[in-house]
């Protein structure tokens, strides 16, 4: 016999975009019944932080993203480990891999991403691992204790977030590394060149190797099968015990598909984080959703934005209008001992933007400007007064007349005029900037 379950709030998904819609939704129906549903068989934990189980083997209860008691405070029912395998729009429900169904009012889909694996032969090969959740940080730390002692060498495909913090994990864990990245620089969907050839010489100085304009296009096997090694495209073979693929994401919208849900690149939302199917959320990796500084729906996988993207669609979804019309790609991240933050448009066309840069040693400071309003950023090292600049990012302050002001290693508000930092730069109320910065591996 079927069994259905019948709930006010379903959210499929169970990381930073679903926590944040449910409490969103708590803090304006405490009554409502919700269920979160994940894939996964644990607690909501802090992606970011799998490089710390990873290197350390941080336990899982130092990753919870919320205190254990989560769920039972909150009054949700959470169902772990299940996948939901099929939607049924014109009933309201959600269908389980074991036949259950979950019958919803106002659903979420915040269903994360899946890794975007390149074709090239031998992936299938052991040894060849990816690095998205919990579960792929486990793989790789058995499959390491397993390997005989000497030196172990890794290929990790790919110098985005992704890449750079396995790469950190790895060499914390004495394995020399080895970057293969087929585009010019590093990290270059969050840094221009010259920003991210600091990043480099910070890798290069931990004994990471890092090839550029590169890619793989075959992993080759030892005499058991496993992982040998990788081809190159120009030929060139590099030896390598474990291989691990960090191209990036792409959105998982295997449940929107073949629906009246409008799916691009992601599942595509408005500002308030509907679907083109009124009562249907999304949210988070799994969404395409509006950039300001770009003027158009993007998919950006970074956590902040499913923070702030999952407080948007909670609100509404609990019937109190809301709207992300400020939301933007930001990227936090702190690794081999560098702090690196970057937002908005940071590689502008060469056309009616203007640069501003200052460099000392390690420190890099770069804002770009538009009609004199800031649409993008990069801090390096002294990171401390990004916060300022992001904020009139947000607010879109015309800098015009204090641009040169901002390149201050003492930046504060006391070289903006009052007319300018009062209105925008007054104390949030506790929580409202929640998630808005996440620094990753910290």
């Amino acid at each position: 016999m079927t069994k259905t379950i019948q709930v006010k709030y379903l959210i499929i998904g169970n990381s930073a975009g679903g926590i944040n819609t449910t409490e969103a939704i708590r803090k304006i129906d405490s009554d409502g019944s919700i269920t979160i549903l994940s894939d996964e068989p644990y607690p909501a934990y802090s992606r970011p932080l799998i490089s710390k189980y990873l290197s350390e083997k941080r336990p899982l209860e130092k990753m919870l993203y919320r205190q254990p008691d989560f769920y039972e405070r909150n009054n949700i029912e959470v169902i772990l480990g299940k996948k939901a395998q099929k939607l049924n729009i014109a009933e309201h429900e959600v269908e389980l891999a074991d036949g259950t169904k979950i019958s919803w009012e106002k659903l979420l889909l915040a269903t994360g991403g899946l890794a975007i694996i390149p074709r090239m032969e031998g992936t299938e090969r052991e040894g060849v691992f990816t690095f998205i959740t919990l579960d792929d940080a486990k793989a790789i730390d058995r499959y390491l204790s397993q390997l005989p002692g000497g030196t172990v060498r890794a290929v990790v495909i790919g110098g985005g977030l992704i890449g750079v913090s396995v790469t950190e994990a790895l060499v914390k864990r004495h394995v020399q590394v080895t970057i293969v990245e087929m585009r010019d620089w590093i990290l270059n969907t969050m840094l221009d060149r010259d920003s991210a050839d600091v990043v480099a010489e910070t890798l290069r100085g931990a004994g990471v190797n890092i090839i550029t304009g590169r890619s793989v296009t075959s992993i080759t096997g030892n005499q058991t099968g496993a992982v040998g090694g990788v081809i190159l495209d120009n030929g060139e073979p590099l030896s390598a015990e474990i291989v691990i693929v960090a191209v990036g994401v792409r959105p998982r919208v295997e449940l929107a598909v073949n629906t009246a849900i409008k799916v691009n690149r992601g599942i595509v939302v408005d500002r308030s984080m509907e679907t083109s199917v009124p009562g249907i959320y999304a949210c988070g990796d799994a969404a395409e959703a509006y950039d300001f500084i770009y003027d158009q729906n993007r998919v950006t996988p970074i956590w902040p934005n499913a923070c702030i993207g999952g407080r948007v669609a909670g609100q509404n979804m609990a019937g109190v209008p809301s709207e992300c019309s400020k939301c933007m790609g930001m990227n936090s991240l702190d690794y081999f001992g560098l702090s690196v933050v970057s937002a908005g448009m940071v590689i502008p066309p060469e056309d009616g933007y203007e640069v501003l840069a200052a460099r000392s040693n390690h420190d890099i400071r770069r804002i770009v400007l538009k009609d004199g309003r800031v649409v993008g950023m990069v801090f390096i090292g002294n990171v401390e007064r990004s916060g300022i600049i992001r904020n009139l990012m947000k607010a879109q302050v015309d800098v015009s007349h204090f641009k040169k002001e901002l390149l201050a290693e003492n930046l504060n508000l006391a070289v903006l005029p009052r007319e300018i930092w009062e209105p925008h730069f007054a104390a949030p109320k506790t929580g409202d900037r929640e998630g808005e910065r996440v620094t990753i591996g910290k």
